[in-house]
This record gives C-alpha cells, structure tokens and sequence, in this order.
C-alpha cells in the first residue's frame, strides 16, 4: 500500500510533485536530496579511480595519453549523475538518483577495454543502454517485472538492504578482507588484525552511533546531520594525527583523506564526452564476443535497477498494489538512458543508485528529492575540491541505517513456504556474500524455477520467468561459454 494522501497541495512544485500527496514537505525533499547526493558522492572520487588507471588494449588510458587525468574522469561523472537525476525527478517524479555503476565500470575498465580501444568500449555501453530502452518500450522489462514473484520482490529489496550495510562497513574499514583469505579459515575479519585500528575506523563507529541516537530521538535531518558533523569531527582528526591514506598505510582514510582544500573552485575538463565508437569493438574482438559482452552488460544492469527501485518504493511506501512503483516505465527509460548516456560521455553505464535509499530515510517521497541530488552533481563539476572533503568513513553510517531499515521488510516473506523461502534465501545472502545485486536475484530466479519443476507445478512458472531463469543461467556461465567460443 501507498501513503497517498487526500490533502489539498499548496502550490505548483507541491501539484507538480505531488508533495503533500505523497506525504511529504519541500523541506523533506531538500533534505533527502542533499542526503543522497552525499552518500553517493563518492563516485566523483572513486569512478576516476576505478576507470582512470585501467590501461587499453593499445595501452592508452581513458581521456588518452598513458598519463591518468582523474579530474577529466570526475567532471564527466558528475555531469552524467546531475543531468540523469535531474531528468529521473522531472520525467519520472521518484525519488532515485543516477551516476556511473559501481561493478559495472569495473567490468567496462578490466574486462572490456582490456580487449580493444577505450572508445570501442564505451561504444558497447551506449549499445547496451539503447538495446534496454527498446525492452522497455516494447513493455518487456516491465512484463518481466510483472512476471516476479511478489515474495521474491520483498526479498531483493530485503537482500539490498544487507548489501548496501556491508558496502558501508567495508568503505569504513569496519569489516576487512583478510589479505591471502585462502589460507585462512574465514575470508573476511574485524578490521585489519581481527580488532579495530586506526583514526578512520573511529569516526566511522562515532558517525554510526551519532546517526542511531538522533535517528531513534526522531531528529529531523539526522542523517546529513551526522554525515556534517563527521565530516568536520574527520578533519578535525586527520589535522592532529595525520592518519593519510590507506594506499600509504592500512589503517589510512578508505578513499579520500579530509582536509580543508586549498581551491574551492575547479575548471572542469570534459575531455571524455564524445569519446565513443559505437561499432568498433565488433571490428576489433569479433561480433560474437561483443554480442556476449553486451549481453553480461544488459543482464546485470537490466535487474539491479529492478531491484533498486522496487526497494526504494518499498522504503518510501510508494508501491502499488502489484508492487510496482509509480511510472514504472518512465523510471526505466530514464534508467535506460542513462546507461547509453554514460557510454557517450565516456565514464561508463550509469544506472540507478541504491543510496538514494539514505534519501528516502530522511522523508524524500518524490522526484524533487532527484532534482536537488541532480543539481548538487552540477555544482558538484566545480566544486570537486570540496566534495572531496568527505570521507567515506563519515558517509556510510548511514548506509548501515538504511540497511536496517530495508531489512525490516524480511517479515514480509512466508518462511514456512519453502518455494518462496529457499529461493528468498539465496536472494538475500548472495547480494551481500558476492557484492553483486544481479548474483541474488539470478540465484533466486532459478532456484524458483527448479523448486517448482521439482515439485511438479512447472506450469505455475510465469513464461517470461522460464526465459529469465535460462538468461541467468547464461550469464552464471559466460566465462567458460566465452573461452569456448574463442
């Protein structure tokens, strides 16, 4: 059920939106855009790092040059997020922000533009985003959302919510991979040596604790609340100690060291927009790989925005009686654009961002929240040196917060129904264990399937899940059908 509500709005933003409809204030939309712009304002800072230092197959990194130009990166990233979110708010009135995919510009950077020129890569993701708009408006996308398993769809939204805790206490160093894992009895540990060390891990733990007692106290604002005050409480720190970065040291800031910048103001480069070639890689790699290539690009993208926004609605009380979101089809053509339009600017497919769920817990209710998301990415393109002061450490508390607010949903699912409950299982820990979101929901999708084979009810499989399920089972095993191929 929604939170629509019957009170008369109180001017054109108020109707446009649908503000009071929807329950909500002006304010509460401004506070849940500036909130989700910083939980997701890591990404003018990590893309550039992720994309800028992966060479091409003729050795050239991304903008040209063997030299990497991180600004470039960052002003092109942060003009995609502003212009996708703001697009998001107005076509599409919801509140969900957009900026380059975090494992899918790993992908693009290790897996794609390894094998032919940058241009021809980021070719294949403008590809990619167009072959998913024609899905969505010939309804295809939305058929097979139709098509999911109301149980499955809580169990997404359920499996995002531990996903996205785990992101925050891995970018705050809370939880570690234990270096060589393999010869060890656990891949993962508490902080570096199994304790907590170092300045970092400490405003992370005040930053969780700030946001759950002013949450718990009803607090408005209390998630950019504590992301403030953190942030000056990392400063603070980082002036006497002088922790630096993880890169020098283990127990260093995760991504960005905070420091007061010496320039506030930056001229940006767009030097990547443009830097395409939509047909190259099928000259380069051959038509086959760039089909399979595209196909793993599509598959990955084409559920996680399912995912994404079928949580936040859940979140937001915004879904309707099928569990779909409201403009449901303008929310994905938005989304498929994105992607294409990340591809053309050459900083990789952009997609939906589950941290706007942070948003959503600050009371955003509709597109007005994206606007305000989408401007700060704007601003954002000459502030850099400002936006860079924020460290992860003090942002991802409040992806911890949203995590347990999502999980709140878990009571949603029929535990006793075991061909709900196996595959809603599978769903909810393989998001968080592989850090993929589209792993869970491909695991549950088969495990659906096969259960009800197994239990003679084939029949009560919806066709498109059928289709689904043997997608996924393609893409589970693209590598060894890949090394064959070739």
């Amino acid at each position: 059920m929604s939170n629509l509500t019957s009170a008369a709005p109180r001017g054109g933003i108020d109707r446009y939106f649908r503000i009071t409809e929807r329950g909500s204030t002006v304010g509460r939309e401004v506070r849940g855009g500036f909130v989700t712009f910083f939980t997701m304002a890591y990404i003018i800072v990590l893309n550039p790092l992720i994309l800028g230092f992966a060479p091409d197959s003729d050795g050239q990194l991304l903008g040209g040059g063997e030299v990497p130009n991180l600004a470039m990166i960052a002003a092109g990233t942060a003009l995609v997020a502003g212009v996708m979110t703001i697009l998001m708010g107005v076509v599409a009135n919801y509140p969900l922000a957009l900026a380059t995919g975090l494992g899918l510009n790993a992908f693009v950077a290790y897996s794609i533009a390894s094998q032919m020129t940058w241009a021809d890569a980021m070719g294949l993701v403008v590809i990619e985003g167009l072959v998913i708009l024609v899905l969505v408006l010939t309804g295809f996308r939305e058929a097979v959302f139709h098509a999911v398993p109301a149980e499955l769809k809580v169990a997404i939204s359920v499996g995002i919510g531990l996903f996205i805790a785990l992101i925050g206490f891995v970018d705050a160093g809370f939880v570690r991979r234990i270096p060589d894992a393999a010869n060890t009895t656990v891949p993962v540990q508490l902080g570096q040596t199994g304790q907590l060390a170092g300045w970092p891990v400490l405003v992370f733990a005040v930053g969780l604790a700030l946001v759950i007692v002013l949450w718990v106290r009803h607090v408005k604002g209390a998630i950019l609340i504590s992301i403030a005050a953190t942030t000056v409480l990392a400063i603070i720190i980082e002036s006497i100690v002088g922790a630096g970065s993880s890169v020098d040291s283990p127990t260093g800031w995760s991504l960005n060291v905070p420091a007061w910048p010496d320039d506030i103001v930056s001229t940006p480069d767009f030097g990547t927009l443009g830097e395409f070639n939509l047909l190259g890689s099928f000259e380069s790699v051959g038509v086959v790989t760039s089909l399979l290539l595209i196909f793993t690009l599509m598959l990955a993208d084409f559920f996680d925005t399912m995912g994404t926004m079928t949580a936040i609605g859940a979140e937001a009380n915004l879904l309707q009686e099928d569990g779909t979101p409201p403009n449901t089809k303008r929310i994905l053509i938005v989304d498929s654009l994105a992607a294409s339009a990340g591809g053309a600017a050459g900083v990789s497919s952009n997609t939906s961002y589950i941290e706007s769920a942070s948003g959503v817990g600050e009371g955003a209710r509709t597109g007005l929240a994206s606007v305000v998301t989408g401007v700060l990415f704007l601003f954002a393109i000459f502030l850099a040196p400002l936006v860079a002061i924020i460290p992860s450490e003090a942002a991802v508390p409040a992806l911890v917060l949203v995590g347990f607010l999502m999980m709140q949903q878990v009571k949603g699912i029929d535990w006793d129904d075991l061909e709900v409950a196996i595959p809603a299982f599978l769903t909810i820990v393989l998001m968080p264990f592989t850090y993929s979101i589209s792993v869970g929901i491909g695991a549950g999708f088969i495990a659906y399937v096969l259960i009800k084979v197994a239990r003679g009810k084939a029949g009560q499989v919806h066709p498109l899940l059928w289709g689904v399920a043997a997608a996924f089972l393609v893409f589970f095993c693209i590598s060894p059908i890949t090394d064959w191929l070739t």
